[in-house]
Parts: C-alpha cells; structure tokens; sequence
C-alpha cells in the first residue's frame, strides 16, 4: 500500500514537472527578448523585497539576507514586444562579493538600491557603481532607487542629494517603497523600457551596417553584451525620459 502510494505520487510530481515544462517553453517561444537586470546595493536596503513586490507583487516581513544569488522573472509588454525580465537579486554582504561579480557580465541593466534611513548605504552607492561599470558593459542601464520611501519622517538621504548624484552620474532616480508597492512598478518597467530603447537603437545601427555593406545580414543576430537578440524588422526607438522625481524624502 505504501509503496503504491509513492508511484503514485511520483507519477503526479513527473506529471506536474512536465506540464511546467510545456508551460515555460510555450512561454519561452512567445518571448521577443531576454533582459538580464542586476539589482545591487548594500545588505538589508530591500533588495529582495523589491524584486518580489515587481515579479510577484509580494512583501514578506521576515525576509532573511540573501545567500549568494538568487533571480526571478517576469514577463511585460513594451511597445508590443514580449519582453522576460531575468532580474538577479545579489547579496550586499561583503563576503559574497567576490560571487556575484561575475554575474554583472551580460547585464542590460541595473536597479542600484539604498535605504533612504541609512545614510551610509546612499555613501556606498558610489563603490557599488564603480563595481557596476568595471564588470558590466558600458551601455548598460543603471536606475538608483531610495528605498522605504514610506518611512519619511526617519529619512537620512535629502532627496535633492540623491537627485544630484544621479545627474553626475547619468543615472535615472527614483524613490520607491516595497512595503506599500509605490513607484515600483513604474521604476522597473522606465527601465526595461530604457534598456529596450539601448537594443531598438543598436538594431538600427545594425540595419545600417547591413545596408552599407550591399545587404549582407550576417544572419540577422545582434550580439548584446554577451547576449544574442533577434533582430525583428519592425522594431524601433522607444522615447522615454529620465525618471527623476518619485514621493519627495521629508528631509529635502
């Protein structure tokens, strides 16, 4: 009896895994691209609670610290292109450092997080940057994000200060909060829409090249930071701009 219970709940789980398979292929198949996005900052900022608010539209009170690296998906339309977000979630403890470096290469873009309480998680943005641009490739998106933006009246970090620093920087700002779900949405999809404008750009570069040399296609693939996109014929800049103002920190 017992052993006939194990088939059987052997042969459910195999069933299970192969309708899951159909389901990600059918749903790798529908997919126009493949972002990689990287989301980097200090341990304990919110990372993990802000990649689950986006990917899931969840916020878990106990969260613990991330081990190593972990990534989520999520699957948007831009345009009228299906676009996978492949979001890598890396720990901010020093330790892990030297892990999850390797795993900016290929990156289109980043979400650089820290903490609008914690002063010094807004002074380490800087290192965290340097370490975005020395193992990533230079086109690549970067949007700086304050979290716990609802905690205003303990708010460490001006608002004007991030503003200013992103400016220096070429970065696209906003302030968000994971708890509440505010500016989230609006901060991951400003850029995945930037990181596509980055991919619609080359694919026209790409398509004048190919015009230049007599028609050639060189089988019609651009090669992205290590990552390979069809090129698709009616595919065009999208025009965005920078997301500069979220809430306002109660400290500006």
């Amino acid at each position: 009896m017992v052993d006939s219970n194990m088939n059987r709940e052997r042969e459910y789980k195999m069933r299970q895994e192969m309708e899951m398979e159909k389901d990600w292929q059918g749903e790798e198949a529908e997919t126009d691209y493949v972002f990689k996005v990287v989301v980097v900052g200090d341990s304990a900022v919110g990372k993990s609670q802000l990649l689950g608010r986006f990917a899931k539209d969840e916020f878990f009170f106990d969260s613990k610290p991330t081990i190593g690296v972990e990534f989520q998906t999520r699957t948007v339309t831009i345009n009228r292109k299906r676009i996978k977000a492949q979001i890598w979630d890396t720990a901010g403890q020093e330790r892990y450092r030297a892990v999850t470096s390797a795993y900016y290469r290929g990156a289109l873009g980043a979400m650089l997080v820290y903490d609008i309480t914690r002063r010094p998680t807004f002074d380490h943005v800087a290192r965290w940057l340097d370490e975005l641009r020395a193992h990533a490739d230079g086109s690549i998106v970067i949007m700086l994000i304050g979290n716990k933006a609802d905690l205003t009246e303990k708010c460490a970090v001006p608002t004007d200060d991030a503003i200013a620093f992103a400016e220096e920087q070429g970065l696209f700002f906003s302030e968000a909060s994971a708890l509440n779900g505010e500016n989230v949405e609006k901060a991951f999809l400003q850029l995945l829409e930037e990181i596509y404008s980055v991919v619609s750009k080359k694919a026209l570069e790409l398509d004048e090249a190919r015009r230049l040399n007599g028609g050639s296609n060189n089988g019609d693939v651009l090669v992205l930071k290590g990552t390979q996109l069809s090129v698709l014929p009616d595919v065009s800049i999208m025009e965005t701009s920078a997301l500069r103002k979220g809430t306002q920190c109660a400290c500006s």
